[in-house]
């Protein structure tokens, strides 16, 4: 195992939105940046991104629904211990589209806990070196509907609701230990993501953008400042009165 010198923050679901700007809010702030999503397509460019702010970081591929216990171990042992996980995968896959409230069935809701359950996985391969240390980080990434009704997202709220709820009880649970954990509830879409990107190619599917999307790098900042900070449990971003 390598021998740790700087803090290191793995961001689970780097895509070139939130958790890109997630990884420079980190790494400006001393941290080496381990990145983790499905496919290496574009580590290149996030890599250089980070390399032109003068950021130690490195990519790697893995699924959290598969392997992402595996991908940890790897991180550890090229940095020798993990600091902080932002865990933010999402996917724009067709397949992982909801359907209404009202259509959900146990299938549905099953399908939308798969995001849930690694998340339970990663602090339970992490959080005990936290401990030891007595410092560390647990951040999770969640859509609005976990905390207001928005029944076109059917089975995806429950699962939101699930994982703000595993967050904010975590953070009382470590409360005195060291390590903070946390929630980031999100309602809107956020600009450079894959979402984004998604909607605004289909304004006519999905409306018109202008004026109610959510600036990656002030969730960054908000997220740092959770954890720096350790005393909010949740910061709620929404584009919604």
């Amino acid at each position: 195992m390598a021998e740790a010198s700087r803090p290191t923050a793995v961001v689970l679901g780097a895509g070139p939105g939130l958790g890109l700007s997630v990884a420079h809010r980190f790494g400006r702030a001393g941290y080496d940046v381990a990145l983790v999503s499905r496919t290496d397509t574009r580590h290149a460019d996030y890599l250089v991104s980070l390399a032109d702010a003068g950021i130690t970081a490195e990519a790697f591929t893995g699924d959290v629904r598969a392997d992402v216990l595996t991908v940890l171990d790897t991180i550890t042992e090229r940095f020798g211990t993990i600091d902080f996980v932002y865990y933010g995968p999402a996917s724009t896959d067709p397949d992982s589209f909801p359907g209404p409230i009202t259509e959900a069935d146990s299938a549905a809701v099953a399908r939308a806990m798969s995001w849930v359950y690694p998340a339970v996985d990663v602090v339970g391969r992490v959080l005990p070196g936290m401990r030891e240390r007595g410092r560390g980080g647990l951040l999770f990434a969640g859509g609005l509907s976990s905390v207001r009704p928005m029944p076109a997202l059917g089975a995806l709220a429950l699962s939101s609701a699930a994982l703000r709820n595993y967050a904010v009880t975590l953070h009382a649970g470590l409360e005195g230990t060291g390590v903070y954990a946390g929630s980031l509830t999100i309602g809107g879409v956020i600009e450079r993501g894959d979402i984004h990107r998604l909607v605004a190619a289909q304004p006519a599917e999905f409306g018109d953008l202008g004026g109610r999307t959510l600036d990656p790098d002030t969730i960054a900042d908000a997220a740092w400042r959770m954890y720096s900070d350790g005393r909010e449990a949740e910061v709620v971003f929404s584009v919604f009165d």
